[in-house]
């Protein structure tokens, strides 16, 4: 019988050490090493026979798109450049009960002419086939196959020989050439490892689903990221009903899309026009709303920034932002105290952005400053105002990019006037028909420009 031997793996980077050391020398990360059992006589893995590559001249190389695979999904095609690349690897990852294995299933069931086969190792059949009857949306050829072993798996898509391949997730695969457990770092290594050697070799598809750490990246070594085509994470919050597509990493396509999806009872549903749900239609005029028109990743659209002002009821003010950087609210109130003159230090300042949505874009300063101006004199912001602007620490108002993508979208949503930053370069700009362009320099400009009585 073969002798097994204990080896210590980096989670973070996979680099194998035979002995437990603090800090990794691959990678740098603290505490990332754990223990792991290889057997001696596992047997390696025999690649399939296939013709040998040969060096080519780069001008003999074909440079003709390669035809996609159509997902049916307005969102998922954007997301991956049009399509899914025949032979690629997609990784899908996200929070538990974000909504991974219902996107993936609905993307197999909505492909009638593509043949899928969905293997699971966390449900079992019957779950996933309520899910699908939850869904109900297409009817796709869709196979079900709930298994681990990962040489049990290579058996059976040599029989479906399916168009593409869904894993429910990576991290339940093992193989019987390591001698650990299922979501060990070498586990995760090697059956990835198998899976694209198989996709490369018959060009099928994959799709793994991919659970994440509690410091929000995805669990494994960090090969795993490095090996696939394409990696996009599921993001949202459990609160609210909109969840956000993004890829961070697409070799067939830009990494600056977004998807936008709604959850509903009958699954995931597709939101072509963001701006008219994260908007709140009011009838009357309401202090502390401002809307800002923002661009995520390529995708222009409008959001509604809330802000409430009151006086500290227990001598210690409190700053609470719910989707916007509290660092960057603190900013902005020292710089509303210091250049405008308002004395906010002594108050309550609490912020949100509608929809549950989080905020990174620059942009959104000025419609936060103008929220929190708002609230705290009590004068609403006029309700066909839009605002896109950087907000400096001296006080100026920075001019921000793809700026008549933004003009567009407000015009398209019907506001009248748009705020932007005096320092934006007019020539640049087209002229739109429907939307009068104001300009500001400074914060204390914007009081009387968009604050009525």
């Amino acid at each position: 019988m073969a002798k097994s031997k204990t080896v210590y793996f980096c989670q973070n980077c996979g680099v194998e050490s035979p002995k437990w050391i603090g800090r990794c020398p691959s990678c740098g990360e603290w505490n990332s090493y754990v223990e792991e059992v290889i057997s001696g006589g596992s047997k390696k893995y025999q690649p399939s026979e296939r013709q040998a590559s040969v060096p080519r001249l780069v001008s003999e190389i074909s440079s003709v798109d390669q035809p996609r695979i159509n997902t049916h999904s307005r969102e998922f095609n954007r997301i991956l450049g049009g399509g899914i690349v025949p032979g690629s690897v997609i990784l899908l990852g996200g929070e538990p009960g974000i909504g991974k294995s219902t996107l993936a299933l609905q993307v197999a069931m909505n492909m009638p002419l593509v043949k899928t086969l969905y293997i699971s190792g966390e449900e079992s059949s019957r779950q996933i086939k309520l899910r699908a009857d939850r869904i109900s949306q297409g009817q796709g050829d869709c196979y079900i196959l709930c298994e681990t072993n990962l040489e049990a798996i290579r058996s059976h898509l040599e029989k479906v020989e399916p168009g593409l391949v869904i894993i429910d997730s990576v991290q339940t695969l093992q193989t019987d050439n390591i001698d650990s457990p299922s979501g060990s770092v070498s586990q995760i290594r090697e059956c990835a490892a198998g899976l694209l050697r198989f996709a490369k070799e018959s060009g099928t598809p994959l799709m793994l689903i991919g659970h994440i750490t509690k410091e929000g990246s995805l669990a494994g070594p960090k090969v795993l990221e490095h090996i696939v085509d394409v990696v996009l994470q599921f993001e949202g919050d459990h609160n609210h009903l909109y969840r956000v597509l993004r890829s961070s990493k697409n070799r067939y396509g830009s990494t600056s899309e977004i998807g936008l999806y709604e959850m509903q009872g009958n699954g995931l549903r597709e939101v072509d026009n963001p701006s008219e749900i994260l908007i709140t239609h009011h009838e009357n005029s309401m202090s502390g709303i401002a809307i800002s028109a923002m661009v995520d990743g390529m995708r222009p659209f409008l959001i509604e920034i809330q802000a409430l002002v009151s006086t500290a009821a227990y001598g210690t003010p409190q700053r609470s932002s719910t989707g916007f950087d509290l660092r960057r609210l603190s900013m902005l109130l020292a710089v509303l105290e210091k250049r405008a003159g308002f004395r906010l230090s002594a108050k309550d300042v609490f912020l949100n952005v509608a929809g549950g949505l989080k905020v990174t874009d620059p942009a959104t300063d000025l419609a936060v400053i103008c929220a929190i101006l708002s609230s705290d004199t009590d004068l609403p912001v006029a309700t066909d105002v839009c605002l896109a602007g950087e907000v400096g620490l001296s006080g100026e108002i920075r001019p921000v990019g793809r700026l008549e993508q933004r003009i567009a979208e407000a015009e398209k949503m019907g506001f009248k006037k748009m705020v932007i930053s005096s320092f934006n370069k007019k020539d640049g700009l087209k002229k739109q028909a429907g939307i009068e362009i104001l300009r500001a320099g400074k914060v204390e400009q914007l009081i009387k420009m968009i604050l009525r009585p």
